[in-house]
């Protein structure tokens, strides 16, 4: 990304997109990170628990509430 890239966004106040994190789906759409077409835009996750023996144990450990 050059020093330029965003000079636009930056002058007409605009935010950038969030960049989806490639190969992770998200269904949680109360979650601050959800784009809203199932896509995660943290950036990163972390999964838990440590003891999960299947992935009906395992949880989002990034998840945010959105704000309302």
């Amino acid at each position: 990304m050059g020093y330029f890239d965003n000079y636009d966004d930056i002058r007409e106040n605009r935010q950038r997109a969030p960049k989806h994190i490639r190969g992770i789906v998200c269904d949680a759409k109360n979650c601050a990170y959800h784009d809203g077409d199932n896509y995660c835009t943290a950036d990163k996750i972390a999964v838990g628990t440590s003891y999960a023996t299947s992935s009906t144990e395992t949880i989002c450990a990034t998840f945010k509430p959105k704000a309302l």
